[in-house]
């Protein structure tokens, strides 16, 4: 297939929406309970603002159909949507902290085809672009594969507090570039 990887625009968001939640309820539902899913739609998953402000995030289109995206962030926050509580857009040190990779989402249609490979060659080469040598993520258990597959170690895992009653598995990891 000949895909094409662009920066994300504010225009997309609607589109980027409606693909995060189809493939967190598809992806994740061998991993997560359809509550855990819908709490962390509301806030631990979805669309970061700051990351498009920054252009840090990207599309892949197939045919001028946004099918993945996903990203990467010079910013503290690690992941969670507009609506995270936890937010902290202070800018990293290069010399001293890691990137965050940030949100990757594929069309179920499209899984398993090679698109976060793409998101992730291209979330690393712009990293090293800007003197990082370190990245980090927080790993939902269906991505976790991807990122080992890139070379990403995880330290254990964590349950994320999505309501009162309920939390979610996520899988801390990090990389030297």
């Amino acid at each position: 297939m000949n895909y094409t990887l662009r920066i994300a625009q504010e225009q997309d968001i609607s589109v980027l929406k409606k693909i995060i939640s189809e493939s967190t309820r598809e992806l994740s539902k061998r991993h997560y309970s359809e509550e855990q899913i819908e709490l962390a739609l509301e806030s631990a998953l979805g669309v970061d603002t700051q990351l498009i402000k920054d252009k840090t995030y990207f599309c892949i289109e197939d045919q001028d159909e946004i099918i993945a995206c996903g990203g990467w962030s010079y910013r503290t926050t690690l992941f969670g949507n507009d609506n995270e509580k936890s937010r902290n857009a202070t800018q990293l040190d290069p010399g001293s902290q890691a990137a965050k990779v940030r949100a990757f989402f594929v069309k179920p249609q499209y899984a398993r085809q090679g698109l976060g490979s793409m998101l992730m060659k291209k979330c690393e080469s712009e990293a090293i672009k800007l003197g990082y040598s370190k990245l980090e993520l927080m790993a939902t258990l269906p991505g976790v594969k991807l990122y080992e597959k890139h070379g990403f170690s995880g330290r254990g895992s964590v349950e994320y507090q999505l309501s009162d009653e309920v939390t979610i598995t996520f899988v801390p990891m990090y990389k030297q570039i």
